[in-house]
C-alpha cells in the first residue's frame, strides 16, 4: 500500500514538475517502486533487470540528453490552447478505457499462487523450451540494429 502510494506520488511528480531534472529524479523513484512491486510478486529477476535497464541505463541517457539540450523557457514556443484541450481530452479518454478494462479484471485469491512463478530457473526453462525461436530471432534483430548503428555512426 505504501509502495503504491509512493509510486503514484512520484509519477505525478514526473508529470507536474516544471524542472526537467526533478522530473527525471521522480521517474527514477517511480522505477524503483515498480521494482519493489516486482519483488512483492516474487519476480526478483525482473526487478533486478528493471533497475539495471531502466533506472540505470535509460535514465542516465535521459539525464545526458537533458544536459546537452538548451532548456531556456524564453526560447520555447508557446503551446496553443487547442493542444492543451486535445491533451486533456485524450488523457480523459485513456482514463475511461483504463477504468473500463480494470472493472472487468479479476484478481486471483490470495495464497493460491505458486511461489515458483518469478524465479529465474522457471523463466529460463520457458524461454529456451517454448520460446527459443522468437528469442533467437530477437537476438538477430538486436545484432543487426547494433551493426546498423555502427554503420550510421561511422565517419567517412
Amino acid at each position: 500500500m505504501v509502495l503504491s502510494f509512493v509510486a503514484l506520488v512520484s509519477a505525478l511528480g514526473v508529470v507536474l514538475s516544471k524542472n526537467p531534472v526533478t522530473s527525471v529524479l521522480c521517474l527514477i523513484v517511480t522505477f524503483f517502486t515498480i521494482a519493489g512491486h516486482y519483488v512483492m510478486l516474487n519476480a526478483q529477476f525482473l526487478a533486478v533487470v528493471h533497475i539495471i535497464v531502466y533506472a540505470g541505463a535509460i535514465m542516465v541517457l535521459f539525464l545526458y540528453v537533458m544536459m546537452l539540450m538548451n532548456l531556456n523557457a524564453e526560447l520555447e514556443p508557446q503551446k496553443r490552447n487547442w493542444l492543451k484541450y486535445a491533451g486533456a481530452i485524450s488523457g480523459g479518454a485513456l482514463l475511461v478505457v483504463l477504468v473500463a478494462a480494470l472493472r472487468d479484471a479479476s484478481m486471483p485469491a490470495l495464497g493460491t499462487e505458486s511461489t515458483e512463478i518469478g524465479l529465474i530457473g522457471n523463466l529460463g526453462k520457458l524461454l529456451f523450451k517454448q520460446y527459443v525461436v522468437p528469442f533467437e530471432v530477437s537476438s538477430i534483430l538486436f545484432l543487426s540494429a547494433m551493426v546498423g548503428a555502427v554503420v550510421i555512426g561511422k565517419k567517412d
